[in-house]
């Protein structure tokens, strides 16, 4: 059994968690290991880790369940900002459970058919928030990890029952942040 194939979990009201989630796949990456990262509630066109798994690929796949920005296009090709509407977040609040179901079943294939060492769960606790998922879904789909396996779970207010079946957890606490002193979001940084 690999003990170095571990459950974690990237919670907190602080920014990071995704990025963090990226930082361990390209340490994995660089270690030969294949990673797939399953992004629940997320459609966007535009953000700078899915370039960059582009350029990874095969080793390193990202799919999206979600809605995006109607704007992406603009946005990934730089002529408009994203403003920070959160439409798309809302609508991701607002879909039937079909897609946050989609991404879960996307798990249990990537974790079971043998093909990565890293599965990054992103922003999975805004589908168990929402009640798009089921705590016990999730809860199943890590006792049913195989030992070469490591997950990661990441997103605000994730359920006591996940981090209690977490090997690691870590809270993400906001200090201070430009976004509040009102500097818009960055490309390369925020996105």
């Amino acid at each position: 059994m690999d003990k170095s194939a571990l459950i974690r979990v990237h919670t907190g009201n602080g920014k990071g968690k995704t990025t963090a989630a990226l930082g361990l796949a390209l340490q994995a990456l660089g270690q030969g290991k294949r990673v797939k990262m399953i992004q629940f509630l997320k459609g966007s066109t535009y953000a700078g880790e899915l370039w960059a798994a582009a350029r990874l690929w095969p080793e390193f796949e990202i799919k999206q369940y979600g809605y995006g920005c109607p704007q992406s296009a603009l946005i990934r090709q730089g002529d408009v900002k994203c403003s920070g509407c959160g439409d798309c977040f809302r609508r991701n609040r607002e879909q039937t459970p079909n897609l946050a179901s989609l991404a879960l079943a996307e798990a249990e294939r990537a974790e079971l058919g043998g093909e990565y060492e890293l599965i990054i769960l992103d922003e999975v606790s805004h589908a168990l928030r929402h009640g798009l998922i089921g705590v016990e879904q999730v809860l199943r789909l890590i006792m049913e990890k195989p030992p070469q396996v490591s997950l990661v779970l990441t997103g605000r207010m994730m359920p006591p029952e996940i981090i209690a079946a977490a090997d690691e957890a870590t809270e993400f606490c906001e200090v201070e942040h430009p976004l509040r002193r009102g500097m818009p979001s960055r490309r390369g940084i925020e996105y």
